[in-house]
């Protein structure tokens, strides 16, 4: 294992910044993994997955250490369920898509998310009315300072709404080296009831969809309303869905009847941040090469060669004129480093 310094993290990133590490290593096992921790420990350390969910305002003065672990296999299985270990560095769409190869259940709605599955559970990712934890059942991770494995349980991850205790307790104490998931074999819970799914299938002329069939349209829609990092920099959703007091909610929905909403509970609702930011006038709007996507208000985007402060810029110039506008605060998605 070779240490590299002043490394460009340019093609490590989706959003495609230029920034530099001050020192960076790839590990390709856990006992690259620990050798690189013991013989590094009074270094300061970065740690650094798929690159997808994360904004690099500044150079990273600290060892990047590239988590680039490979592999999956089965390692339970009966009738119904089967229980499938990825390592931390598999590319996660690609490993959606070898689970439905394998008529296994369970991760279809969350085709073409960009990252690593070991970055998953930190984020608690989701999408189309399913999120990590709905098919979680631990992940391996080893502790930076002890170099002590501990296992995580679904409890002891606290999930949440793209939350997890990797994100709050133990932030930046552990690096998740792999996960495992418990998918279905049969009886397939097909959810088609969120956001365009079942008209997607419904204008292919499907009526009884398969895994392949909501994994495709899934595709489909994100395809259309989203750019492909490789073709334009972006991190996918930039800012999450803000949750808002029903109470509070309803003095915001009687001056703003059109605003839509979604119960999530007895006294909260989820605002979609999208809709906030197109009505608010950002949707394509373009600050040199830091912008706003023309299909998805969500999405800020790198026309070139933007910097990751002139991006924060125009993050932080959104969410001030949506709590102008609305009253509403709504938080990024992605991590500001």
């Amino acid at each position: 294992m070779e240490i590299l310094n002043h490394f460009s993290l340019k093609n490590y990133n989706t959003f495609g910044i230029d920034a530099n590490a001050k020192q960076f290593v790839g590990v390709h096992s856990v006992a690259d993994l620990k050798t690189v921790l013991i013989e590094n420990k009074t270094k300061n350390k970065f740690i650094l997955g798929g690159g997808s969910n994360m904004l690099l305002t500044q150079d990273i003065d600290a060892l990047v250490i590239h988590i680039d672990l490979k592999g999956k296999k089965i390692v339970e299985e009966n009738e119904d369920f089967v229980w499938v270990e990825s390592q931390a560095g598999e590319n996660w769409h690609e490993f959606v898509l070898w689970t439905i190869n394998q008529n296994f259940g369970g991760l279809e709605n969350m085709s073409l998310i960009p990252g690593n599955v070991g970055t998953t559970p930190v984020q608690n990712i989701g999408a189309y009315g399913t999120e990590i934890k709905d098919t979680f059942v631990s992940c391996s991770a080893i502790k930076i300072d002890t170099l002590e494995m501990k296992i995580f349980s679904k409890e002891e991850c606290h999930f949440g709404y793209r939350e997890s205790v990797f994100k709050n307790e133990v932030k930046d104490q552990y690096i998740i080296t792999s996960v495992v998931f418990k998918l279905t074999k049969r009886n397939h819970k097909i959810n088609i009831s969120y956001g365009d799914i079942a008209s997607e299938l419904e204008k292919n002329n499907i009526t009884t969809p398969t895994l392949k069939d909501v994994s495709n349209a899934v595709i489909a829609i994100r395809q259309s309303k989203l750019p492909d990092p490789k073709v334009l920099g972006n991190s996918g959703s930039f800012f999450k869905n803000p949750i808002v007091l029903k109470s509070e909610f309803e003095k915001i929905h009687q001056k703003f009847p059109e605003m839509k909403f979604y119960e999530i509970s007895e006294t909260e609702v989820k605002v979609p941040a999208g809709w906030l930011i197109e009505q608010a006038g950002f949707k394509g709007k373009r600050y040199g090469d830091a912008g706003i996507h023309k299909n998805q208000a969500l999405v800020l985007v790198n026309y070139g060669s933007a910097t990751g402060q002139e991006i924060l810029n125009v993050s932080k110039e959104i969410q001030d004129t949506i709590f102008r506008t609305f009253g509403i605060s709504i938080e990024a998605e992605v991590n500001i480093i």
